[in-house]
């Protein structure tokens, strides 16, 4: 999955309905207003809420400000 792919315009995070973010070179999609992220296994986003992880505050940290441009 790259940050082109039209299919991140239309995935959606399984709790809030809200939009993701890809990270890369993670292979993971985030959600920074729930702090979870959403594994990319073999190029599938495994979208299932009990497939996201709560990410600490301190990540949380870092990973805004690389979304931040």
């Amino acid at each position: 999955m790259t940050p082109d792919d039209p299919i991140l315009k239309i995935l959606a995070c399984p709790l809030d309905k809200g939009p993701l973010t890809l990270l890369l070179p993670e292979d993971a999609l985030y959600n920074p207003r729930l702090r979870r992220r959403y594994p990319i296994v073999d190029g599938v986003p495994q979208l299932l809420p009990s497939s996201g992880e709560r990410v600490p505050d301190e990540e949380h940290e870092r990973l805004t400000k690389r979304l931040t441009p």
